[in-house]
This record gives structure tokens, C-alpha cells and sequence, in this order.
């Protein structure tokens, strides 16, 4: 079974930038769709973006214009390239497979057991 190990977490100040990457351990179809997701203190995890194997992408609101995913050439490996952090993105970030399009920001569709995550923590 595929394992996804997420990295690249830290402790930034507001304003600062992380770049997360996750790296799939295992079989895994191609090609696929894939996925980040968060869980900040206290709440349930929830969308962050998505990336189609023909290059197309989405994201939830609260990030729209301030992260950005994207995947190697060979589709394996999945970054999100975080920008202008506030606190309220202080969260554990986890990658994930999502089963279809349609369905990316649907957290109870996804293919593959949910990783460690890494974690964010920004600082105000």
C-alpha cells in the first residue's frame, strides 16, 4: 500500500514562505489526481488544493492567490509553494490522493492512508 510522507514544515513569521512537498512511498496509479489538506488546532481537517494530471488546479478560498501546488515531471512528488503565511495557516499539512476530480476537496474520498503530515507554525 502507498505511503505518503509529507516534509518541509517549519516555524515561519507572518509574511514568510514554505515550500511542502510530499512523496509517494509505494504503488500508486497514473495517472492521479492529488491533494492538500490541513488541520489547524482544535479543528477538522479541511481542503487546501489540488492538482489534475493534466496540469489543472484548485484551491480553497482561504489560500486562492497566496499558495500554489504543483508535481515533478514524472508525477510523483507534490509541492505547495505557501506565500504571505498568516497564523491562521498555523496547521499540520497533509497530502493525499484524491479518488476524482470532482470530489478533490472531499476529504472522505480519498485513495491512500493519511500520512504524519508536517507541520506549519507562522508566528505573528
Amino acid at each position: 500500500q502507498v505511503q505518503l510522507v509529507e516534509s518541509g514544515g517549519g516555524l515561519v513569521q507572518t509574511g514568510g514562505s514554505l515550500r511542502l512537498s510530499c512523496a509517494a512511498d509505494g504503488p500508486l496509479w497514473s495517472p492521479n489526481h492529488r491533494g492538500w489538506y490541513r488541520r489547524a488546532p482544535g479543528k477538522q481537517r479541511e481542503f487546501v488544493a489540488a492538482i489534475a494530471p493534466n496540469g489543472d488546479t484548485t484551491y480553497a478560498q482561504s489560500v486562492r492567490g497566496r499558495f500554489t501546488i504543483s508535481r515533478d515531471s514524472a508525477q510523483n512528488t507534490v509541492y505547495l509553494q505557501m506565500h504571505s503565511l498568516k497564523p491562521e495557516d498555523t496547521a499540520a499539512y497533509y497530502c493525499n490522493v484524491p479518488i476524482s476530480w470532482k470530489n478533490a476537496d472531499n476529504l472522505s474520498m480519498v485513495a491512500a492512508p493519511w500520512g504524519q503530515g508536517t507541520q506549519v507554525t507562522v508566528s505573528s
